[in-house]
């Protein structure tokens, strides 16, 4: 039964996470996108902290490496996400949630920089190789237009998973001790006003015109359903199976997204797109193929 539920939740997970980028499209329809992110991530941060506090004493930042995780966590794991959304506006939401697929690859790599801890095989370098090979199949620049908005969008959107790894590393240098719900949810709290703040002195501002009801629903469903519950139920998932399974769910996203894309937001699909997404599953396998291995051994091990 637990493994029934184990595996409901992270199919859960990875229709949410999956559906968070058509739902990003939709919501650019009614805001631009930095206050659209901060209008997300300041939804979602009251959740989790509301969670936070109900489950936990030690809900607020208290020492140094609390602190320093929850600005690295805000700045770049959440604040970095805002050139998501404005890269979201020039390329369809499978394009991003692909590039978006880099993140445990970039993991590793970031890993291997800056954890004292952290080793890099020759295999994990070709892995991570590989992996970028996936992402110029994505990107695929025009050296005589290299301003074009799509490759522009592209840009943006891989140096949000750039900025945001890079801010989920520091979180685990910092090493707090802060519970991890309250910890996102301070990083959400920074991260959205830092996209505020950007997006103000930008001079993004929110106009809605005729039945706001679509726009409201789209920043609730991102903050609460996308947000809230979404990173709620990978907290819980990160608990049961570890870190290697959970980030699985970052391989089967872009596949949601296409579909729903296609589907209901009538996005074209581009095929070197798609086979740049294997390219990079391919590296993180390169990466994790002994760890992977393992996994399942231990999975067809009872019925062997």
């Amino acid at each position: 039964m637990t493994r029934v539920r184990t595996v409901a939740v992270f199919s859960l997970v990875t229709l949410l996470f999956g559906t968070s980028f058509p739902a990003i499209e939709v919501g650019l329809r009614y805001f631009p996108p930095l206050l659209l992110g901060a209008s997300r991530y300041y939804l979602s941060g009251v959740l989790l902290l509301g969670y936070a506090v109900a489950t936990s004493s030690y809900w607020r930042p208290v020492t140094r490496r609390d602190w320093a995780a929850v600005a690295a966590g805000g700045v770049l794991f959440i604040g970095g996400t805002g050139f998501t959304f404005v890269g979201q506006q020039f390329v369809t939401s499978a394009v991003a949630a692909i590039l978006v697929s880099l993140t445990p690859v970039l993991t590793v790599l970031f890993g291997w920089v800056l954890l004292p801890d952290e080793r890099l095989s020759r295999r994990g370098q070709l892995g991570v190789a590989v992996g970028f090979a996936g992402v110029a199949l994505v990107l695929r620049p025009d050296p005589s237009n290299l301003l074009d908005a799509t490759v522009v969008g592209k840009a943006l959107v891989l140096l949000a998973t750039v900025l945001v790894t890079l801010g989920t590393v520091l979180v685990r240098r910092a090493r707090a001790a802060l519970p991890v719900p309250a910890l996102t949810g301070w990083a959400m709290l920074v991260g959205a006003t830092v996209q505020l703040g950007v997006g103000v002195a930008t001079g993004e501002t929110v106009s809605l015109s005729g039945d706001p009801g679509p726009a409201l629903a789209t920043v609730a469903y991102l903050g609460v359903v996308a947000g809230a519950v979404a990173f709620g139920l990978y907290f819980w998932l990160l608990e049961q199976v570890g870190a290697l399974e959970a980030n699985l769910v970052t391989y089967l996203t872009p596949p949601v997204t296409l579909a729903i894309g296609s589907l209901v937001l009538n996005e074209p699909v581009d095929p070197l797109a798609v086979v740049g997404f294997l390219v990079i599953a391919a590296g993180f396998g390169l990466l994790k193929e002994r760890e992977l291995a393992a996994q399942l051994a231990r999975y067809r091990g009872p019925t062997r």
